[in-house]
């Protein structure tokens, strides 16, 4: 039962912290009228989707992430050639509000003839020609081709990505991250309301985990027992001095009074060293004492944790470039086995670490890597330069050769992870 909370929780915190960066982009599209196709988490082939609106939300098999498809990013449309026969269904305004290209002879209650001409993104017009009479049909901006069974809303102009201004653009795209910003801001403010603020000079010393095989375990301390006194020292709320003692005591006896709720215990333990270290070790940490966080310390601790945690990541950055190494990257195996770990933990330890995979997956998005936000964002401030957008197939190109490098970098680090895994 403990490693299907630990399954859960480790799924659930990913599934979040995808969710959230993707909802940015989803939701600040739709408030600039762009058409999102698919909401979706994950890459490959769909395990479940369902449609809201003008939106197909789907969970994918492959947990690397997910995307909010808009239209106009991709070539999406099936184009009508002149002369071709197709089949439209009016509405009840007299608008065409699906057009067939496929299986005419089975379509009820449609209008079938030749296209002249069609225009689903400006006029929002298609002229058929049927048995010689040529009719002009308006449009329903919400309209569906339909083939088979795959059914495309076509996208007019106003409502794809490239129509809207480079602000309107820049600002879906840069949501994504900031969402996970926001996310790793809550995350560090929920993990102080539960974990506490350290209690300055504290009167006491409380032991929190004991380790397996050490001295301590083996006399029989456990977790919340109160260090009264080390070889009649009296050790209060000095931790260090109970650390001077017992490095100092290698090899040698020494009586520990405790204090286990209320009754007052004796023990005597023999400190040893770890393996390449110095000095005398029982193997306890202490547990600190807290006091309640107060509204205003969450806020500003948040901040001071968000700040400090972005200074470690960008640390972690350069180390990487300076000295690249394979073992120093972890893919989703990696990143899941840590996660399992420090789940294990509890809640706490866990929403302490969400929040810094949260605020590490909003930065590195924002670098200049092509296929990430980073890189929209460059191409969007080059088109504000310049007064033009790129082409279009220069772009996508440049996003296809990052994606498939990406996605081959995430093929090795998996590898390494999964014989990392299995060498334990």
């Amino acid at each position: 039962m403990e490693m299907v909370r630990v399954v859960f929780l480790t799924v659930f915190m990913f599934f979040v912290l995808v969710t959230v960066h993707e909802w940015g982009h989803y939701y600040f599209a739709k408030r600039a009228g762009i058409l999102v196709r698919e909401f979706a988490i994950g890459f490959g082939p769909k395990l479940f989707s369902y449609k809201r609106g003008e939106t197909q939300f789907t969970l994918r098999l492959l947990p690397f992430g997910g995307y909010a498809r808009m239209a106009g990013e991709d070539p999406e449309i099936i184009e009508i050639g002149s002369g071709q026969t197709i089949a439209v269904r009016l509405g009840q305004d007299n608008k065409v509000k699906n057009i067939y290209l496929d299986s005419l002879d089975t379509r009820r209650n449609v209008i079938r003839g030749e296209a002249q001409y069609t225009d689903l993104e400006d006029e929002l017009k298609i002229r058929l020609d049927v048995d010689g009479e040529v009719t002009v049909y308006d449009v329903h901006p919400q309209a569906m081709m339909i083939k088979g069974t795959q059914q495309t809303q076509i996208a007019p102009k106003d409502r794809q990505f490239g129509s809207k201004t480079v602000g309107q653009r820049a600002v879906a795209i840069f949501a994504g991250p900031v969402m996970n910003f926001l996310l790793a801001f809550v995350l560090f403010a929920l993990h102080l309301q539960m974990a506490g603020i350290p209690i300055e000079n504290p009167t006491y010393v409380k032991i929190g985990d004991v380790s397996a095989n050490m001295p301590a375990q083996e006399a029989g301390l456990k977790k919340g027992d109160i260090v009264v006194s080390v070889n009649g020292v009296a050790i209060g709320g000095d931790y260090q001095k109970m650390i001077s003692l017992t490095s100092a005591s290698k090899g040698k006896e020494m009586k520990w009074t405790l204090q286990r709720g209320e009754e007052t215990y004796n023990v005597t333990m023999i400190p040893r060293s770890m393996e390449g270290e110095e000095g005398g070790k029982v193997g306890i940490t202490p547990e600190l004492p807290t006091r309640k966080a107060g509204f205003g310390e969450t806020i500003t601790k948040s901040g001071v944790a968000m700040v400090d945690t972005t200074k470690a990541i960008f640390q972690g950055f350069k180390k990487l470039i300076n000295n690249f190494n394979m073992n120093d990257i972890s893919g989703p195996v990696g990143t899941a086995k840590m996660t399992g770990q420090i789940a294990q933990q509890g809640i706490q330890y866990l929403t302490y670490w969400a929040a810094i995979l949260s605020l590490y997956l909003g930065i590195f998005n924002l670098l200049p890597i092509p296929a990430l936000d980073g890189s929209r964002l460059v191409f969007l401030g080059i088109e504000a330069l310049r007064g033009k957008p790129v082409d279009p197939s220069h772009e996508g190109m440049v996003h296809f050769v990052g994606f498939a490098m990406l996605f081959l970098v995430m093929i090795a680090v998996t590898y390494n992870d999964i014989l990392r895994l299995i060498s334990g």
